[in-house]
């Protein structure tokens, strides 16, 4: 089965990139699905391209399997979600990797405290922690972490 093909997202996906977000956020048991909360991602998702977000999707025969978003002059990772259906088949390792060839010497993220299987993911990818700090915006607790390519 040939792997999803990582690309920029189009605009006309933006709907579908907020209901994989959704869908993976919602895996987590962290909150719940709903059409509140999918309209907020639908809303966020053209804002934070046009304040900066270099956006891509895991392309699967026309069938999106993950978004990734970045910001690459800041070397932020600012989102990476795979859809449920396609997690724990090495997709969000391919997206990470990706995000290295686009970010090769440096990359930080932040990662709800309670979503312990990804904060656990990047420590295992190489990320190391740096801090701990409140997110007034949502109220979640965020650990911060950062990556160095190797000298």
């Amino acid at each position: 089965m040939p792997q999803p093909v990582i690309r920029l997202a189009r605009t006309d996906e933006y709907d579908e990139v907020a209901r994989i977000w959704m869908e993976s956020w919602v895996s987590t048991g962290l909150e719940e699905a709903s059409n509140f909360l999918l309209a907020k991602l639908r809303a966020r998702v053209p804002m934070e391209v046009e304040q900066g977000w270099s956006l891509y999707v895991a392309d699967d025969n026309g069938k999106l399997a993950a978004m990734l978003a970045l910001h690459v002059s800041d070397r932020y990772l600012d989102q990476l979600f795979v859809a449920p259906e396609y997690q724990g088949n090495g997709l969000g390792r391919r997206l990470l990797a990706f995000t290295r060839q686009h970010l090769p010497d440096e990359i930080w993220l932040r990662c709800v405290r309670e979503n312990e299987k990804a904060w656990r993911w990047y420590e295992r990818e190489g990320f190391a922690f740096e801090k701990e700090q409140a997110e007034p915006t949502t109220g979640f607790a965020m650990k911060y972490y950062r990556w160095r390519k190797s000298a």
